[in-house]
Order: C-alpha cells, then sequence, then structure tokens
C-alpha cells in the first residue's frame, strides 16, 4: 500500500484478481478471446471502474509447478504494471499458451494488445448500455 499521495501505486490488492469459479465460468462463457501462440486473453465487463487479472495455467501446456509459478509471477507483474493502461471495466483471464516464459516486456505488450482486442471483440457483440 503506498501512503505517499506523490507516488504512484503499483501494487497489486486482492479486489484487481478475479478469485471465484463463477467468475472465472462467466469470462469463458462470454467467448471473447484474442490470441498471439504466447498468451490468450479472455474478456468480460465486470462492472467495476477497474480491471481485474485472472490466469489459469495449465501444467499441460507449461510444465511443472516450478514453471507455472514462474508463469504466474510474470503475469501479476506484468498486469501491475500496464493495468493503468487497460481498458477499465473488464475482466480479463490470462493463458500462456508456451512452456517457456518471455521477457517481461514481451508479456506486458502481449496482455495489452490482447486485451484490446478482445475487448473491442466483446463490445462489437455487446454494446456496453448507454444510460439516459
Amino acid at each position: 500500500m503506498n501512503d505517499d499521495p506523490g507516488r504512484p501505486d503499483f501494487s497489486l490488492p486482492k479486489r484487481m484478481l478475479v478469485r471465484r469459479k463463477e467468475e472465472y465460468d462467466l469470462i469463458f462463457r462470454s467467448r471473447c478471446s484474442a490470441g498471439d501462440g504466447t498468451l490468450v486473453v479472455y474478456a468480460e465487463r465486470n462492472g467495476l471502474d477497474h480491471p481485474r487479472l485472472g490466469m489459469v495455467v495449465s501444467g499441460k501446456k507449461v510444465g511443472n509447478a516450478v514453471a507455472r509459478n514462474r508463469w504466474k509471477r510474470m503475469i501479476r507483474e506484468a498486469f501491475r504494471l500496464i493495468r493503468s493502461a487497460l481498458p477499465p471495466g473488464i475482466d480479463l483471464v490470462v493463458l500462456p499458451q508456451t512452456k517457456e516464459p518471455p521477457h517481461l516486456l514481451q508479456v506486458q505488450k502481449g496482455i495489452h494488445s490482447l486485451a484490446r482486442r478482445a475487448t473491442r471483440k466483446l463490445e462489437s457483440r455487446n454494446p456496453p448500455r448507454r444510460e439516459s
């Protein structure tokens, strides 16, 4: 937590994470995804004023517990660093597709571009309702 008002807050509080099975199910049911060979990102609206991150890191795709945990740390750090540039009000679930995690900068760029693509797809299917 950041107590200095002049310094940006780069923490990743639990409210920024998708945590419940029902939320994951809803995101996957939306079927709004984008992929680049390294990552796949699913998106769904969350009704909040900030994006949230969820991850599914499969042992079949990426390997043993050490590899899975390395991927999860990499994805969390990338999300933490770019969350202010992501679309607000969107839940993102990130799935790695390769065994070896790329560099942090590549993961950041991948999440950023795939989140935008998935969000555009989501909005083209179901435009957000405007209240009058």
